[in-house]
């Protein structure tokens, strides 16, 4: 039996980018960018596919506050989605995140890549997902 892995997503309107950690759970790396158009059950079925290709036992799902503090209506959109979760992958555990900093911190390393402007619509949700994945590991690492 492999190591269980932990997976990120920063859910949006029509993009879902997926973050996974590695066999030993010390790093995170994109994934993939799931193009969904507004459709759940796409982004579902293509998560149901990698559960299928990778042992996970925890999704870290990024809750877009709003800087201060309110709730946008993306969290209740994310929060409804986070029910689909619960339904179809019962058996794993799904953390929130508050995911404030990651799309500022996901444009900066993009900034400082230098990805030009057309990749990062592409790139820009698989890193969000990176720092989802990457803060609640770190959250982790500190309470041990």
């Amino acid at each position: 039996m492999s190591n269980m892995r932990k997976i990120g997503i920063d859910y949006g309107d029509s993009r879902v980018g997926v973050a996974i950690t590695d066999e030993l759970g010390i790093t995170a790396q994109g994934l993939e960018t799931i193009h969904h158009k507004g459709n759940d059950k796409i982004v579902l079925k293509r998560l149901e596919e990698i559960f299928k290709e990778y042992n996970i036992d925890t999704i870290v799902i990024g809750i877009p506050i709003n800087m201060n503090g309110t709730k946008t209506e993306r969290v209740d959109i994310t929060e409804k989605f986070i029910h689909k979760l619960k339904c179809k992958f019962n058996n794993v555990k799904i953390e929130k995140i508050d995911e404030r900093l990651t799309t500022v911190a996901a444009h900066k390393t993009m900034n400082y890549l230098n990805i030009n402007k057309h990749e990062k619509k592409n790139v820009v949700d698989t890193i969000s997902a990176v720092y989802i994945l990457e803060t609640y590991m770190n959250k982790i690492d500190n309470q041990n």
